[in-house]
């Protein structure tokens, strides 16, 4: 999938109309039905199947779906599961420029900005569920699963589903993550994929539940690990390029700590500072060259990776100071490419600039939960999205630079910074 983009100055993009609420539309039964005949070979091909819990429960009644987000694989099995039950779909910004946006709309989706306050979504949300009349299909983690694990929930979403007082229902899928995980460059795998779909919780029984406990409830359907699900289950998955870009996830070496230097291609992991191999087998574990294996399970890396990125915030010692592209999304007509600018990471969140110093852009370390990271983003390189309601910066880091350590850094700055807010007892 690729974005519309061209290049504009960037005092010509100050000028360009910005997005426009709209509420949403009723979803086109017809535009549904497409959609459920083109998803038809990929549910064919991947023998897609799925098991129901509590769903007597729903019924027809509108519904709140929160799916977990693997892959370009999840819309298709969304349509697979809960045709030709009409849903209106929380999509990202970016995801609905151009032409393709506008089909999107009139299949009931609306757009937001990833990880960005958005206090008219909420409304947005209740329209289509209240006066639509249909459900709404949601994804919290918002961005693609890097490792394998849930990305970075944000707190508070009991409370939202307080206020929209509709049955809750989750989908956690298994083999999406596998057949077409982000890093490794948009290559299909082989494999068969299921979903379990659970209604977690009814209007009455969130009446009966605090925020917090809400919020477990989520964390608990949302505790997932695919790797480990692929080790346990022994799903092989023997592609000859299953380890290409590998290093995008596992992006520092734990035998030298050199950061960077990583290269997945193949099946193999290698450390270009040290030289130290590892192969990926056919099972999704790593295994040293004639070594001693220091992670085995990818996550388990990723985790070491995040403790590491943590001890530099604590001890003052991070700093991600970056020369980068830019381009930048004030409405759906695609993103403006304005050129080069400089992107500063560090203990007081983001700094971007550019366009000759016009372009003066600081975001908070509190700002949001996680960041806006992607691998090879719409076909165009790994990116950091920063930005507001406003505008939407991205940014393609040139040389050596890993976006996965940037999101690392901003969850755990965010725990640093963020005050600890008093415990809900029920809701407000």
């Amino acid at each position: 999938m690729k974005i519309k983009t061209r290049k504009l100055p960037y005092d010509e993009v100050l000028k360009l109309p910005r997005l426009k609420r709209k509420k949403p539309l009723k979803p086109s039964r017809f535009l549904a039905t497409i959609v459920r005949l083109v998803s038809a070979s990929t549910l064919k091909k991947t023998k897609f199947s799925y098991t129901t819990e509590r769903m007597e429960l729903v019924g027809k009644k509108p519904c709140l779906i929160l799916m977990n987000h693997s892959s370009f694989t999840d819309m298709k099995l969304a349509f697979g599961i809960f045709y030709p039950r009409r849903m209106g779909i929380v999509t990202s910004v970016d995801a609905m420029s151009g032409f393709l946006g506008k089909l999107m709309r009139l299949l009931g989706c609306t757009p937001t900005h990833k990880y960005v306050p958005d206090f008219s979504l909420i409304q947005d949300i209740k329209y289509m569920l209240h006066e639509n009349k249909t459900s709404v299909l949601m994804y919290p983690e918002a961005g693609y699963s890097f490792d394998g694990r849930t990305t970075t929930l944000p707190r508070g979403l009991g409370l939202l589903l307080k206020r929209l007082g509709v049955p809750v229902v989750t989908v956690i899928t298994q083999g999406a993550f596998h057949r077409d995980p982000l890093y490794n460059m948009l290559q299909i795998r082989d494999i068969k994929v299921s979903a379990h779909v659970k209604c977690i919780a009814t209007p009455e029984e969130i009446a009966k539940k605090s925020v917090e406990e809400l919020d477990a409830l989520i964390d608990e359907a949302f505790a997932f690990d695919n790797f480990a699900w692929q080790r346990d289950n022994k799903i092989s998955i023997d592609a000859p390029f299953r380890a290409d870009g590998l290093h995008r996830i596992l992006y520092k070496c734990p035998c030298c700590n050199t950061e960077n230097q990583m290269e997945g291609k193949g099946i193999y992991l290698t450390c270009h500072a040290c030289g130290k191999k590892w192969e990926m087998d056919e099972y999704g574990q790593l295994k040293a060259i004639d070594a001693e294996t220091e992670y085995s399970h990818i996550p388990d890396w990723y985790s070491w990776q995040r403790e590491c990125v943590k001890f530099e915030l604590e001890s003052g010692t991070y700093l991600l100071d970056i020369d980068v592209d830019i381009s930048i999304q004030v409405n759906l007509d695609g993103v403006c490419d304005i050129g080069s600018g400089h992107l500063r990471h560090d203990l007081d969140g983001f700094h971007l600039t550019g366009a000759d110093g016009r372009l003066d852009y600081k975001q908070s370390p509190i700002f949001s939960h996680t960041l806006y990271s992607d691998y090879y983003w719409y076909e165009i390189g790994d990116v950091i999205g920063i930005g507001d309601n406003e505008f939407s910066y991205f940014c393609f880091p040139k040389g050596n630079a890993s976006v996965t350590k940037a999101r690392l850094a901003t969850e755990e700055l965010y725990k640093m910074k963020k005050p600890k807010r008093r415990s809900r007892a029920s809701d407000d």
